[in-house]
């Protein structure tokens, strides 16, 4: 298990716009979409490769293409706006879904939706979720998706609170973390400081 969090000046740049609290909703989901699509970058960079014999318009020649298909899975309804700026790079990449609501009383992530490509099983998995907060979300995604048969999973991020990295660590130590930017800590009602707010409803203009 690795933690990676891109130090990229750009990255840093679009997560900035995203921040402020008086971007709109078309500039906020497209500077998303542009994170994760330059995030795609150090996600693949090791990617298992094999080798392919091509014809180029001078020769016959041995190259490379990305060995297994990639599953990208957004966490609804907040990962949704992630899937686009990763399939910009990885356009061959399908998308399987799973929608999580959290118990009232005993605060479990319970599964409501899920639906995924046949051949997820032997692909390498992502799951996107922009805020990494307490890691609930997250620990019961990637647990139903090992229960599926998943073995290659990836969690994609944008903003992770110092927490939630720590929880999703211990429950999934196998699976690698990519964000953003680590922030500061979550405060009193669970937000991730200094954060973007409520992702989703930014995302989509519900609030």
């Amino acid at each position: 298990m690795s933690v990676t969090i891109l130090n990229h000046s750009l990255v840093k740049h679009k997560l900035t716009n995203i921040r402020k609290k008086e971007t709109k909703t078309k500039d906020f989901y497209q500077n998303v979409s542009e994170i994760a699509g330059l995030m795609a970058y150090e996600i693949t960079r090791n990617f298992p490769l094999k080798e392919v014999e091509i014809e180029t318009p001078i020769c016959k020649t041995v190259q490379y293409e990305i060995a297994n298909d990639v599953v990208i899975v957004p966490i609804l309804r907040a990962g949704l706006g992630m899937v686009d700026g990763i399939r910009s790079m990885i356009p061959t990449a399908k998308v399987g879904f799973i929608g999580l609501y959290r118990d009232e009383e005993t605060l479990e992530p319970h599964e409501y939706y899920a639906k995924f490509p046949d051949t997820i099983v032997n692909s390498i998995v992502l799951v996107v979720d922009p805020m990494l907060a307490t890691g609930g979300s997250a620990i019961a995604a990637i647990e139903m998706l090992k229960k599926r048969g998943c073995k290659d999973i990836r969690y994609v991020g944008l903003v992770g609170a110092p927490e939630g990295i720590e929880a999703l660590s211990k429950a999934h130590p196998d699976v690698d973390i990519y964000l953003a930017s680590q922030d500061e800590k979550l405060n009193e009602v669970g937000y991730i400081v200094p954060g973007l707010g409520d992702c989703g409803d930014r995302l989509f203009g519900t609030k």
